[in-house]
């Protein structure tokens, strides 16, 4: 498959080397990062929220309070972009200047559509799937008052752009001949050791499904 092109309004202009049409990498992305930032614009006034999301093949799903007014503006029809990102490392160039990261930032443009009914539950199950993988099989599901407290929101991946950066060190030829040390500091991102909660109430391990997510979550 080739390389899709951006649309205007998704057109990299600074640095353009860094965008990429892959939308293999973009699903790689938006399946590793658990937040993202969605933008609305209310009376003039913009506000930007994270929100935790899952893809769900080509749209993304978000929830929130049905009490939220911006999930509420969100559910009107108004236009929003989603971004995501994850930063994989610092880049230390011989000059603060040419210093930098490494990340993968994907946005997303576009008009949300409000689930309902057995859509609603289907996409909800789905994000506690993607961001709590095997926990449904124990938690207690979502109760009819909550459900009705609760909007879920879909975002087509219809108009989007992915940049990538993950080059070496670019310094000036001049800084070249410092006798400072250049290079690239990764950034792990990993699960740590599950901690019980306090109200623990019975003498039950951490499930082996918890354990597991840190082998390939991040």
């Amino acid at each position: 498959m080739s390389p899709r092109q951006p649309a205007s309004r998704t057109r990299v202009r600074r640095l353009p080397e860094k965008q990429s049409g892959d939308r293999a990498a973009l699903d790689r992305l938006l399946d590793t990062a658990l937040v993202a930032h969605v933008a609305v614009v209310d009376n003039g006034q913009p506000f930007v929220v994270p929100v935790a999301f899952a893809r769900d093949g080509d749209r993304l799903i978000i929830h929130g309070s049905n009490a939220s007014r911006l999930f509420r503006t969100l559910a009107d029809g108004a236009s929003t972009c989603l971004t995501a990102t994850i930063t994989d490392g610092v880049v230390v160039a011989r000059s603060a200047f040419e210093s930098s990261m490494h990340y993968r930032s994907a946005m997303v443009l576009g008009r949300c559509t409000e689930l309902e009914g057995e859509a609603k539950a289907v996409a909800l199950q789905h994000l506690t799937d993607r961001l709590l993988p095997g926990r449904a099989s124990e938690a207690r599901p979502a109760s009819a008052k909550e459900l009705i407290a609760t909007k879920v929101l879909a975002l087509p991946l219809d108009e989007w752009s992915l940049k990538v950066s993950d080059g070496a060190p670019d310094d000036a030829a001049d800084d070249l001949d410092l006798p400072v040390w250049a290079g690239v500091v990764p950034i792990e991102h990993r699960f740590g050791e599950p901690v019980d909660a306090p109200d623990l109430r019975f003498d039950v391990a951490v499930p082996d499904y918890v354990r597991a997510w840190p082998d390939g979550r991040c």
